[in-house]
C-alpha cells in the first residue's frame, strides 16, 4: 500500500458519513432531541460507575469507623494521601485515551483502540512505580507537614497495605475509557456494580472476622481494584462487542509512547490541580480558629460535592465521548451541537440540585451529626455549596469537551491560574485576613469555578470546529501510520 492509498483508506470512512446540518433557525428539534437521548444514554451509566467507584473508599472508611477515632482518622488521611498522590494523576493520565480512542473510534480506526489502550496501561503502570514508593513513605511525608505522629504513623500502614490497588486501579482506568469511548458503558456499569457488592462482605471479612482491623480495609481495597480490573480485562477478551477493537497484544504499542505522554501529562496536571485545591482547603480549615468545628463542617461539604458531583461527572464523560467520536468522524458541527446540548442538561441539573440543597439546608446536617452547631454551621455552608455546585457542573462538561478535543494543555494552564493565581490566595484572604472562616475558604472556591469555567467557556465559544476536526483526523492518521511503518 503506498502513501496515497492509505490516506485515501484512512479519510473514506470520514467523507461517506452523513453530515449534520444546520436549519436557518439552527439545529433542527429532531436533531437535538436526537443528541440529548445519545447523551443521557451515555451519561446514565457513567453516573453509576463514578458513584460505585467512589463508594468503595466511603465504605471502607465506614467499616474503619467501628473501631475507634484514631482507626477513623488515620483511613481518612491515609485515603486523602492516596487520592492526591496516586488515584488523581492515574485517573488524569488515562484520560488521554478520551481523545486518541474516541477520535480513532469516530473515524472507524477501530483496530487502533486496542494499541492505544495498551500503550496507556504501559504508561501508568511504569508511572504507578514511583507512586507506591510515595505511598511506602506516607507515614514520614504526613509528619513533615505537621501532622499528627500517631495518626500518621497509623496512616501510613494503612496507605502500605493499600500500594497493590495503585496498579489494579491503573489497568481499571485504561479499561473504562477504552470502553467508554466505544459508547460500550453498560459492562462497566455491572462490573462495577459486582465490585461493590463483593467489597461490602470482603470488608466485613477483613475488618472484623481477620483481625487485620483498619489494615483489612486497605487489603479489601486493592482486592476491589483487582476484581474490577479482572472483570473488565475478561470483558474485554471474551465480548463480540470488542471483537474490532481489540485485537490482542502487540508490540506496536511501544512505539508513540511520546505522543501519548504530550496529552496524558496535561490531562493529569488539569484533574490534579482541581483535586489538590479541594484538598488543600481541608488542611486550611485546621489552622482556623476552633479547628475540630471548622474542618469536620468542611469535610462534611466536601462529601456532599463530591456525591452530587457525580451527575455532573458523568455527563463530563459522556460529552467527552461524543465530542471525540465526531471529530474523528468529521463531523464538527455534531461535535458543536452536542456542546450546546451538554451545557443546558447540566445547567438544568445544576439549578435542580442547588434547589434542593437550599431547600433542605436545615435537616441536610442531622445525617452526619447530631450537634446543633454542626447542623447550623453545615446549613449556612450548604448555600456556598449549591452555588459551587451549579459553577462546577458548566466547568465538569466544558473540561470533557476539552478532553474530546484534546485540549488538555491549554485546560492544565487554565486550571493554574483559576485555583493557584486567584481561588487559593482569595480564600487565605477571606478566611484568615477578613476572618470569614469556612465560608471565607468555600467562597475562594466558588471564584476558583467560576474562573475555570470563564476560561474553558471562552476557549469552546472562540472554537473553529472544522479545524478541530481536521486536527482529529491527523491525529487518528498519524497514529495509523506509525503502525503502517512497523508493518512494514
Amino acid at each position: 500500500m503506498d502513501a496515497g492509498e492509505q490516506k485515501l483508506s484512512l479519510e473514506s470512512p470520514l467523507i461517506s458519513q452523513p453530515r449534520i446540518s444546520e436549519s436557518r433557525n439552527g439545529f433542527t428539534k429532531d436533531v437535538i432531541i436526537q443528541e440529548l437521548k445519545k447523551q443521557l444514554i451515555l451519561a446514565g451509566p457513567l453516573i453509576s460507575v463514578n458513584f460505585l467507584t467512589y463508594l468503595l473508599q466511603v465504605i471502607s472508611v465506614m467499616f474503619v469507623g467501628h473501631l475507634g477515632e484514631l482507626a477513623l482518622s488515620s483511613a481518612s488521611m491515609a485515603t486523602s494521601f492516596a487520592s492526591v498522590t496516586g488515584f488523581s494523576l492515574l485517573k488524569g493520565m488515562g484520560s488521554a485515551l478520551e481523545t486518541f480512542c474516541g477520535q480513532s473510534y469516530g473515524a472507524k480506526q477501530h483496530h487502533m483502540l486496542g494499541i492505544h489502550l495498551q500503550r496507556a496501561v504501559i504508561v501508568l503502570l511504569l508511572a504507578s512505580i514511583p507512586l507506591a514508593v510515595i505511598w511506602a513513605n506516607a507515614g514520614g511525608i504526613l509528619l513533615f507537614f505537621k501532622q499528627d505522629p500517631e495518626i500518621s504513623a497509623e496512616a501510613g500502614r494503612y496507605a502500605r497495605f493499600m500500594i497493590p490497588s495503585i496498579f489494579g486501579f491503573a489497568i481499571q482506568e485504561c479499561l473504562v475509557r477504552f470502553l467508554q469511548t466505544q459508547n460500550n458503558v453498560i459492562p462497566m456499569m455491572i462490573t462495577s456494580g459486582i465490585t461493590t457488592l463483593l467489597h461490602i462482605f470482603t470488608c466485613w471479612v477483613l475488618v472484623f472476622k481477620s483481625g487485620l482491623g483498619n489494615k483489612g480495609a486497605a487489603l479489601a481495597n486493592v482486592i476491589s481494584y483487582w476484581i474490577n480490573a479482572a472483570l473488565l480485562m475478561l470483558y474485554v477478551k471474551i465480548s463480540p462487542s470488542c471483537k474490532k477493537t481489540w485485537t490482542g497484544f502487540s508490540k506496536e504499542a511501544l512505539h508513540g509512547i511520546p505522543n501519548f505522554l504530550k496529552l496524558a501529562v496535561p490531562s493529569a496536571v488539569m484533574l490534579s490541580l482541581e483535586i489538590w485545591s479541594f484538598e488543600m482547603m481541608v488542611l486550611l480549615s485546621g489552622l482556623l480558629p476552633n479547628p475540630k468545628l471548622e474542618t469536620s463542617v468542611l469535610s462534611i461539604s466536601l462529601n456532599t460535592c463530591a456525591m452530587i458531583y457525580m451527575i455532573p461527572l458523568g455527563l463530563s464523560g459522556a460529552i467527552s465521548t461524543r465530542v471525540s467520536n465526531e471529530l474523528g468522524a468529521g463531523q464538527p458541527q455534531a461535535a458543536r451541537l452536542a456542546g450546546c446540548v451538554v451545557i443546558f442538561m447540566v445547567a438544568t441539573e445544576g439549578i435542580l440540585a442547588a434547589s434542593i440543597l437550599i431547600l433542605g439546608r436545615n435537616v441536610w446536617g442531622y445525617l452526619y451529626s447530631t450537634e446543633t452547631r454542626v447542623v447550623k454551621y453545615v446549613g449556612d455552608l450548604l448555600v456556598f455549596i449549591a452555588a459551587s455546585h451549579f459553577v462546577d457542573g458548566i466547568q465538569s462538561v466544558l473540561s470533557g469537551i476539552a478532553r474530546g478535543c484534546g485540549w488538555q494543555k491549554l485546560g492544565a494552564i487554565i486550571n493554574l491560574g483559576a485555583y493557584y493565581l486567584i481561588g487559593i490566595p482569595c480564600s487565605v484572604l477571606l478566611a484568615f485576613a477578613y476572618h470569614f472562616g469556612g465560608k471565607g475558604l468555600w467562597t475562594g472556591l466558588i471564584v476558583a469555578l467560576i474562573v475555570q469555567a470563564i476560561g474553558l467557556l471562552a476557549v469552546t465559544l472562540c472554537t473553529d470546529w472544522d479545524k478541530e476536526s481536521k486536527k482529529a483526523t491527523d491525529r487518528v492518521y498519524n497514529s495509523s501510520i506509525i503502525r503502517e511503518d512497523q508493518e512494514y
